[in-house]
């Protein structure tokens, strides 16, 4: 029988032959933190030692600092300066500050992430990386520092389930509404610690941050990893940063035609429209239409799901075709995902425009994922975010979200209430 994605990037880890459901113990080629738990991690890593000990590979260990940056809080403050003396300490030189962004995003953009990858990090959307066929998993801080000591962690082998996607989006319409309408089909157990390959000519023309969008979420529907091969201009923009052997490790973990899959499933999105997932949980998902003329307090577009400049401009042509003016009442916030975002932003001229119109845009950061950010919501209000959770407490005690996509987003923050964002971009200026 044939292997699958995951199995033939298991196979390449450990350096023998895997089957599904078996534990094997593998290679690690980044162990990774963020300000959140990277201060844990290098404490525990410190107890572990007794303060004698040197991780296995200090080239091969990054800090990414991106839940709060710059630091709110001197708790914060000292967790991240604790991460900075151990880096220090342990030679490591890849710590990216709080001017960077989220540290997924910032580690493929810097080329260090290739096709085959193992890659721990203290994030539950780690797995995001399998945009471009990475195997990357959230563990917590003890796996961490144990990783530091042997470059291994051990993982159980997964089943795979093949997502088929085919059509065209209509206009209005995009990757995170057809995100959003499987969240709600399969359910917030869907995925239960399956590796998912997502195929098919939509994804084939699909743009990086349209597969960053669709393997962020497969946590929320409890998948180990979704996992995309690069091709075409993803995989031309990853060779150029991380090197041309990307396209023979791409070739290389390409599944087997007869490869085992526990369901294939298949959707053609051309009649697809603008979704949401309802307060409050990412599966509880209708179409926008139907939830359209609720009023809206805040809007919120950004995170590791929809932070891409590919997300931002979707956002601005609705605010463009709204003559650049958000409603009065409604709090709208714009996170790019990093600091080269951002600048390919502000060279777009999109800044600028965006503050004109009374856009609070942020330094780059996880931003409004959890309330411990600027922005968090107070008792009673209503948000509408590009998010991937919004659980009762997520971004404010009392307060109710609305997951959507950019366009949908910046539809609400310029009329006030839920919107369709077919309502402006198919009818021109608002």
């Amino acid at each position: 029988m044939g292997k699958t994605v995951i199995m033939k990037i298991m196979e390449r880890a450990s350096g023998r032959e895997v089957k599904v459901g078996e534990r094997v113990w593998c290679g690690i080629d980044w162990s990774t933190a963020r300000d959140f738990g990277g201060a844990s991690c290098a404490l525990q890593f410190d107890e572990i030692t007794e303060g004698r000990g040197h991780v296995w590979n200090p080239d091969r260990i990054a800090f990414t600092f991106d839940l709060q940056a710059p630091s709110h809080s001197e708790k914060v403050s000292n967790n991240q300066k604790t991460i900075r003396e151990f880096a220090r300490r342990q030679g490591i030189t890849r710590l990216f500050d709080v001017n960077h962004g989220i540290g997924q995003h910032v580690l493929l953009e810097r080329g260090l992430v290739k096709p085959g990858d193992v890659i721990l990090g203290t994030d539950s959307h780690m797995n995001l990386l399998g945009c471009v066929a990475a195997f990357a998993t959230g563990v917590g801080s003890t796996d961490i520092a144990a990783s530091w000591l042997s470059g291994t962690n051990w993982f159980r082998v997964p089943e795979t389930m093949r997502v088929e996607v085919t059509g065209e989006f209509q206009r209005g319409v995009s990757m995170r509404d057809f995100l959003t309408m499987l969240v709600g089909g399969l359910g917030a157990g869907g995925m239960d610690f399956l590796s998912v390959e997502f195929t098919g000519d939509t994804i084939e023309r699909s743009l990086l941050s349209e597969r960053v969008t669709l393997c962020s979420m497969v946590t929320e529907m409890s998948g180990k990893i979704g996992l995309i091969l690069p091709n075409g201009p993803v995989l031309d923009w990853l060779a150029e940063r991380a090197g041309p052997e990307v396209r023979e490790r791409a070739a290389a973990i390409a599944p087997d035609l007869d490869a085992p899959y526990t369901e294939v499933r298949r959707y053609d999105v051309s009649e697809l429209e603008p979704m949401a997932s309802c307060p409050d949980a990412p599966d509880n998902v209708r179409p926008v239409r139907e939830v359209a003329g609720v009023p809206v307090d805040q809007v919120h577009i950004g995170s590791c799901t929809n932070g891409r400049f590919e997300d931002i401009a979707a956002a601005f042509e609705v605010l463009k075709l709204s003559g650049f003016k958000v409603s009065p009442g409604v709090r709208t916030i714009i996170t790019p995902a990093t600091r080269e975002v951002m600048i390919q932003a502000a060279r777009a001229g999109m800044i600028e425009r965006f503050l004109e119109a009374g856009v609070v845009f942020t330094n780059p950061t996880c931003s409004l994922c959890t309330a411990e950010h600027y922005g968090a919501l107070p008792s009673g209000d209503v948000g509408c975010s590009t998010t991937n959770r919004n659980f009762i407490g997520k971004v404010g005690k009392g307060s109710h979200t609305y997951l959507m996509s950019p366009m949908s987003a910046m539809a609400a923050a310029v009329r006030g209430v839920i919107t369709d964002p077919r309502d402006i971009v198919c009818q021109g200026r608002d």
